[in-house]
């Protein structure tokens, strides 16, 4: 059973407290969750364009479907009709066509045993998928967190470096020289969920791990600008990707939304150790804190517009302009997350002003959903992400602020309205 909305600390005047906010917030996960329902194919989910319609010629997408599966299953678990059998769909997927059977472990798409990587990205938003569908009570969910969790733990946990390694060929050889904070930031989510589901504190303790090593290591020693990018020896690789500034997974430089997005997992980690150990370190709000302030500082209005932008260097100078939809997303969670730790009406401030950003200009209120990327003068823009394929955050911003710090997203979720 979760806490209630955790509002004590919250001001009188708070828009999470009001009804009319929260109606607003609902009525806008509906629509998320509808406009994204046609990316449902035979053998999982696949990429949507700007309309809503399946992108022509696109393969049916792994990550994608975890991440379809683990929306559905919340809120298919809320009560939401259609949902479920969604989830179900793509617990199914994840089960059969997108899992290696010879080797274990799952494929980026259908019969792409060729295409090089088993990826820790990848590997945690299946394990995140099958503990929401879990919790959903979703035919053949368990057999898949078991499979997930033997996998993830087996082949990328690295107990000496408290981390998850990056990336293996198909049959777990040549291991990548690479360490990546993104997977392991998605690392941190979906073990906190799993720690939740299992019952088993090792999956927390691992998260915390994750963190110290990325978060209070590496990023408060640099003010608390995340570096991304490390080889096996845990040497910073400031040049990695310098030539492909745009990609859409481990682009050059530094990401200020990844710096937003471990500001409330932080948060969360905290709440979840208060919530079962009943003690946490202190510089885990702490160190949230700083990570909010630099990533406001070095990806809001740069460049003269509203908007969080994608990249910076490590003199915090804009690389790459355009402003995500998850770049918002992940700051309207953080904003929300240290309003309801602190009460601090400056992250009131910065909740409303985020949530009118996304109303005036990612809200496509012509063709559904939201456009997934503006350019720096904040018209739609394709030179990160095309189309409109990710649901995963944009529906969680709409949930967020109404939940508990703690437990994990399916968990509170499923008794918000008991």
């Amino acid at each position: 059973m979760a806490e209630p909305l955790p509002s004590l600390m919250l001001p009188r005047s708070s828009w999470i407290r009001a009804s009319s906010h929260r109606k607003w917030l609902h009525e806008q996960g509906v629509r998320l969750l509808d406009f994204s329902k046609p990316s449902r194919m035979e053998k999982g989910f696949v990429a949507l364009d700007n309309r809503g319609h399946p992108t022509p010629g696109s393969d049916v997408d792994t990550i994608l479907t975890a991440r379809m599966t683990h929306v559905y299953a919340v809120a298919g678990n809320r009560g939401f009709p259609g949902c479920l059998p969604l989830a179900r769909h793509g617990v199914t997927s994840l089960l059969g066509p997108l899992r290696d059977a010879e080797y274990g472990g799952w494929f980026t798409a259908p019969g792409k045993s060729n295409d090089g990587r088993k990826q820790a990205y990848l590997h945690a938003f299946i394990s995140l998928a099958a503990s929401s569908a879990v919790v959903a009570r979703v035919e053949g969910a368990q057999q898949l967190l078991d499979e997930a969790l033997s996998v993830w733990e087996r082949r990328f946990w690295s107990e000496e470096e408290g981390v998850f390694r990056e990336s293996f060929a198909r049959d777990w050889s040549d291991e990548e020289n690479y360490r990546g904070a993104n997977a392991n930031m998605h690392s941190v989510e979906a073990c906190m969920a799993v720690a939740d589901v299992t019952g088993n504190p090792v999956w927390r303790q691992r998260a915390l791990r994750i963190t110290e090593r990325f978060m209070h290591t590496y990023a408060k020693a640099m003010d608390y600008a995340v570096p991304e990018h490390f080889d096996r020896n845990w040497i910073l690789l400031r040049d990695f990707n310098k030539d492909k500034p745009t990609d859409d997974l481990r682009p050059y430089g530094m990401t200020p939304g990844h710096f937003l997005e471990w500001s409330h997992l932080l948060l969360k980690l905290e709440a979840a150790f208060l919530r079962n150990e009943g003690e946490a370190p202190s510089w885990l709000f702490e160190d949230s804190v700083g990570l909010f302030e630099m990533g406001m500082r070095a990806g809001w209005e740069r460049d003269g517009a509203p908007g969080v932008l994608y990249t910076v260097d490590f003199s915090l100078n804009p690389v790459v302009h355009v402003r995500p939809h998850w770049c918002q997303a992940e700051a309207l969670t953080a904003a929300a997350a240290l309003l309801k730790r602190t009460g601090n009406v400056r992250y009131e401030k910065w909740y409303r002003t985020l949530w009118d950003y996304v109303d005036m200009y990612m809200i496509d209120r012509e063709l559904g959903g939201w456009r997934q990327e503006l350019d720096q003068n904040n018209r739609s823009s394709e030179v990160v992400y095309a189309g409109k394929a990710d649901l995963y955050h944009a529906w969680q911003s709409t949930l967020a602020p109404l939940l508990p710090l703690a437990p994990g997203f399916a968990t509170a979720s499923a008794a918000l309205d008991s």
